[in-house]
């Protein structure tokens, strides 16, 4: 090998060296970036307080009130995906994974005949007499949140107005649970209601028969007029003085 050639090779190999050099330590300088203090992708929620009013608790309703003007249809459509697992015939037939639901209203949890029920629904059975509307509203907002461990593994009705309708359905189909009484309406504290209400009521206490107001101490009646004294007749006979 002549000494030309192995200068070239050797100033190839110098040269190839120098730009795996630079490359490694320039281009990270020009893309080089502060790492975050707390990695992790960053989340913009408003601050508590911040917008619309808070949600409304999910508590049941007056029964007496929203079970009359409930759309039976309606609840009989969403149990469409519950007949997989339960039947809703008038013989009480078990379905493939869950008992019938003919009567369930009123039922006592846990004691539909034939059906093998877990653990968790028969501990919640002994400490519950039926299932009464309010029980149905929460059990059908999410089964395994309201009784861990049930069988039911049915997602839930989250919609107030789909469960009324529902429980609606199912009280159609031979429940022997009487629908309550609406409970009475509270007065509507409005200004305009305060007004009406103070207007209506006495401003004062209204005067006896006697003109005094009830309670007031009888007023004293003046005392008697006492005799005047007579004059004495003047000396000179009652005449008058000229």
């Amino acid at each position: 090998m002549s000494g030309l050639t192995f200068n070239k090779i050797a100033g190839a190999t110098l040269a190839t060296a120098f730009t795996i050099a630079v490359l490694s330590v320039g281009v990270p300088m020009l893309f080089e970036r502060t790492p975050p203090a707390h990695p992790g992708y960053l989340i913009a929620t408003p601050p508590e307080g911040a917008g619309g009013a808070a949600e409304a608790p999910d508590v049941p309703p007056d029964w007496g009130s929203v079970l009359p003007t409930a759309d039976v249809a309606a609840g009989e459509a969403k149990t469409a995906a519950c007949k997989s697992c339960h039947s809703f015939d008038p013989a009480g037939t078990n379905g493939a994974v869950g008992p019938g639901l003919f009567g369930v209203v009123g039922r006592k949890p846990g004691s539909h005949p034939g059906f093998a029920y877990s653990p968790a629904m028969i501990a919640f059975s002994a400490k519950t007499p039926v299932w009464d509307y309010d029980h149905l509203y929460d059990f059908l907002k999410g089964p395994q949140a309201y009784l861990s461990g049930t069988k039911m593994t049915f997602v839930g009705l989250k919609a107030p107005q789909d469960r009324i309708n529902v429980i609606a359905y199912l009280h159609s189909l031979g429940s022997s649970l009487p629908v309550p009484a609406p409970r009475p309406k509270a007065a509507a504290a409005s200004p305009a209601g305060a007004a009406k209400g103070a207007a209506a009521a006495p401003s004062a206490t209204p005067p006896s028969a006697t003109g005094r107001a009830p309670g007031a101490p009888a007023a004293q009646p003046p005392p008697a007029s006492q005799p005047q004294a007579k004059t004495a007749a003047p000396p000179n006979g009652g005449a008058k003085p000229s």
